[in-house]
């Protein structure tokens, strides 16, 4: 019942007039491409959206829509007087690098140095700012959160919170130990859905050593966790794991939905977690 408020109040709330923008931000270990999403009218509270493993900003593309599962997020905040920014971390989507390079902790600077430039942008309110990551960009979004002074609202879509788990179960744990000895050599890794992609051992060496669970503790914040019963890469397991390292106000959004929020037959599950997103960070980012 709780959901179809959610998603009732999203779809009645008059739409804002919006404008988006690529834009980069420099860091020190190189530039990140994002997607600057604002509604009309003064500075509002802004989104900070981490991609997954192997994704980009706009993320997976919705059945039945012209969009990604992040730029249907970006526009419907928008519809709500909330800005966002999307990124591609450096190696992945326009930003820059070889996506062999990508690490956990390269993730967390480029989420770190993202969040930072948000807070000196104008063009937001960057002092009222929330974080969405979703499955590993969960796991990246429990570092910015529990390494900063921000965010003011914490939201995990379908987070990693056992990388050995989650990533066991995707390149099979006899990939992980090839990669942990590959020495600086990458590794063709073939993905359950077919794609090949390269990975250097610094990869691997995250997976067996980053612990989400552990950066979240140190995040004390609102927090918000959305995750799918019907989950095998990331399993609902990962729910009570996180409300048990977190310490502060919490609260969770369970639904029969998969690890991409069922976007493969349509809008809807999306749309529903998204209304119950909105309903959380509306009263943080006020």
């Amino acid at each position: 019942m709780r959901a179809a408020l959610a998603l009732v109040s999203l779809l009645a709330s008059p739409a804002l007039a919006q404008s988006e923008e690529a834009v980069t931000i420099d860091t020190p270990l190189g530039p990140v491409i994002g997607t600057l999403e604002t509604p009309a009218g003064d500075p509002a509270p802004v989104v900070l959206l981490f991609h997954g493993f192997t994704g980009v900003r706009d993320e997976l593309p919705v059945a039945n829509t012209d969009e990604g599962v992040f730029s249907r997020t970006a526009r419907l905040l928008a519809e709500q007087g909330i800005a966002s920014l999307r990124i591609d971390f450096r190696g992945s989507g326009e930003s820059p690098g070889a996506f062999a390079d990508t690490t956990f902790e390269g993730q967390v600077a480029d989420g770190l140095a993202a969040l930072a430039w948000l807070e000196a942008n104008p063009a937001v309110d960057g002092q009222r700012l929330g974080v969405i990551g979703w499955s590993q960009g969960g796991l990246v979004a429990t570092a910015v959160a529990g390494r900063s002074d921000k965010p003011d609202a914490l939201v995990l879509w379908a987070a990693v919170a056992n990388p050995e788990e989650s990533f066991g179960g995707i390149v099979g744990a006899e990939t992980i130990a090839k990669g942990l000895e590959a020495g600086d050599a990458a590794l063709p890794v073939t993905l359950p859905w077919g794609a090949v992609v390269e990975l250097k051992r610094g990869f691997f060496e995250g997976v067996t050593t980053f612990d989400p669970p552990a950066e979240l503790a140190s995040y004390a914040g609102p927090l918000f966790i959305a995750h799918g019963t019907l989950d095998t890469t990331v399993l609902p397991t990962a729910v009570g794991t996180f409300l048990a390292a977190h310490d502060g106000e919490e609260s969770k959004w369970l639904a029969e939905m998969d690890h991409v929020f069922n976007a493969f037959t349509g809008p809807e599950t999306l749309d529903q977690m998204v209304g119950e997103t909105v309903a959380f960070l509306k009263p943080h980012l006020q």
